[in-house]
């Protein structure tokens, strides 16, 4: 059966056909498709002819009431409307289609927010469109290939989501007979926390690899207390309590704390804004939040500081030269100027930046490129190994560099945290104003002066106290143990005022909490050497360069068995709430019941 339908019923009838189909039945898309679904069964094909002709008595009926109606502002219109309603095969078409689009690294993206579905309508048909829907013909309990196409683009569909995040497995438990040295560089960044923060402002589940638990935990200020004067840069304290989660596990907590210096101390800075004006900037939360959080830094700028503006969009660009601090009007409306669009030409930028820092360079000052983007580096050097070679080689010459992340959907945080970790930099998420607030003006001081380098810690546990340990973060941090006095392998630096905080899991000697089973041919117990020994939980170890200098400097201290309270302090115990709460959105499986 073969049979033309007016637009208006072409609807209802299209409606009810899809109703009656077999919702069992597989799509075609191919060929040998049809041909082994026209295959069937005799009783099959006398099966879908009846279904047919319901479905067209069915439809007539109903366009006869249609036809008896008011009739409405737009038959056409009206054709569009019930089109696309959602059926029970091109629903099936949408969860395909929306599977097949939006994953990041693996972890499934949401679906658009419920008010975008609600104000989706299809968009407008082209004549040769509109004559195709005409002559659309319902046969059997198949849909012809223009209604196919119809529906498949007026379908809502989620944008294609290619955020990037980095894969680190979660710590592992150590055996402290077998293990008892862990080695980590520091790290100061914030980004992971106000990224998650977004979305789940949003009401979406973040990708695991998108939460790393030490910049959860650095994002926030637990009062660790200072050194005296600024003859020592920083000052490290421990304690030591029982895990909230386990009460027969401890948890051990250091924290340092960089002397804090005022910000009219600060030496004279050499800023180059390096911001990303490619054509994925046009949200508003990516270029015209750039431009409202740099407004923000430039109000704190002095006379004797001096900024300069590259932008890369297909090519780069120089649009400021450097300019004095106290020209704001000039710096502000260069800032103004700045649109998006184009591809992203990011390494020719980074080379010009690089460039314009040497050439406004400060002996004795701060020299940093500041690099505002959403990481979408399509153009040019995209090879990210070849991106951290020449601003691991810039590093040396005295210039380092800060990363900002902007916006959503192809968000690259894997490379901006990676740049800046190689820049002697450090990474932060702006996703409000406020955040950008955070970040450039009360945090500016920590993050332009630096007051110590290639910060690294080692922690030897005393396997006749401690059983295992675990380090709760920290992940794409960890050294080897030869690291630690190798003064060529770079680590973390700290910033004027900055603190950073490092938790333990540890697993007491006699517990009865262990993780790790015990060994067939193993040792049961460790003898300490001496009865002092037995007094000490670990001894600690902090290796860290003054600015200018080659060599290291060595800072130890023990952690003391003595110091073991059954209630944490309030620094403690919140710093244990934002890891479980990290974890939490991690999976759980640290944090017991």
């Amino acid at each position: 059966m073969h049979r033309l339908v007016r637009p208006h019923r072409l609807a209802l009838a299209l409606a009810l056909s899809l109703a009656a189909c077999n919702t069992t039945q597989p799509e075609l898309s191919s060929a040998d498709d049809k041909a082994s679904a026209e295959a069937g069964t005799a009783d099959e094909a006398r099966q879908a002819e009846r279904a047919a002709q319901a479905a067209a008595i069915s439809a007539a009926d109903a366009a006869a009431a249609v036809d008896a109606a008011p009739a409405a502002a737009s038959p056409r219109t009206d054709a569009y409307k019930q089109a696309s309603q959602p059926r029970p095969r091109a629903e099936g078409l949408m969860a395909r289609r929306s599977a097949s689009s939006g994953n990041v690294a693996g972890h499934a993206v949401a679906p658009p927010p419920p008010a975008q579905v609600a104000q989706f309508a299809p968009p407008p048909m082209e004549a040769e469109a509109a004559a195709e829907l005409d002559a659309i013909s319902v046969t059997g309990s198949r849909i012809d290939e223009p209604a196919l196409r119809y529906l498949q683009a007026a379908a809502p569909q989620s944008p294609a989501n290619t955020e990037k995040y980095a894969h680190k497995d979660a710590n592992p438990v150590h055996r402290t007979s077998e293990q008892p040295v862990s080695t980590f560089s520091i790290d100061v960044d914030t980004g992971s926390y106000s990224n998650v923060r977004r979305m789940l402002a949003q009401g979406v589940r973040p990708p695991a690899d998108a939460i790393r638990t030490e910049e959860f935990l650095n994002y926030f200020d637990y009062g660790h207390p200072g050194p005296a004067s600024p003859s020592t840069p920083f000052r490290v304290t421990t304690q030591l309590a029982s895990a909230p989660w386990n009460s027969q596990r401890q948890l051990l907590m250091v924290g340092i704390k960089g002397y804090d210096v005022p910000k009219a101390t600060l030496p004279p800075a050499n800023l180059v804004f390096l911001l990303d004006t490619s054509g994925s900037m046009q949200d508003e939360d990516k270029l015209p939040l750039v431009k409202a959080s740099l407004r923000q830094l430039v109000n704190q700028l002095r006379p004797q500081d001096r900024v300069s503006i590259v932008v890369y969009a297909g090519s780069a660009g120089l649009v400021l030269p450097p300019t004095s601090g106290e020209d704001k009007d000039a710096i502000l409306g260069a800032l103004d100027r700045l649109e998006a669009g184009g591809s992203t030409n990011g390494g020719d930028g980074i080379r010009l930046a690089y460039a314009m820092a040497r050439q406004a360079f400060v002996e004795g000052g701060v020299n940093r490129v500041i690099l505002a983007t959403d990481g979408d580096f399509n153009v040019g050097t995209i090879d990210q190994n070849a991106l951290e070679t020449l601003v691991a080689d810039q590093r040396k010459t005295g210039i380092a560099l800060t990363t900002l992340g902007f916006g959503q959907g192809n968000y690259n945080d894997q490379l901006a945290e990676r740049l800046a970790d190689v820049g002697d930099g450090n990474h932060a998420y702006i996703d409000t104003e406020r955040e950008a607030r955070k970040v450039l003006v009360e945090e500016m001081g920590s993050t332009l002066m630096t007051i110590a380098r290639d910060v690294k810690i080692q922690i030897e546990f005393n396997p006749a106290v401690v059983a295992e340990y675990r380090l709760i973060g920290y992940e794409n941090r960890l050294l080897n143990r030869e690291d630690f006095a190798n003064d060529k392998v770079d680590a973390g630096d700290i910033g004027a005022g900055h603190e950073v905080t490092a938790l333990y899991e540890l697993t007491p000697v006699d517990s009865g909490a262990p993780r790790l089973s015990p060994l067939r041919y193993g040792g049961t117990a460790v003898a300490s050497k001496d009865a002092s020994t037995k007094a000490e939980v670990a001894h600690l170890r902090l290796r860290y360069k003054r600015p200018g200098e080659g060599s290291s400097r060595l800072i130890e201290t023990p952690v003391l068995r003595s110091q073991l309270t059954a209630t944490p302090g309030p620094s403690l115990r919140f710093a244990s709430a934002v890891a479980a709460f990290a974890d939490a959105l991690r999976g759980g499986t640290n944090i017991g019941t």
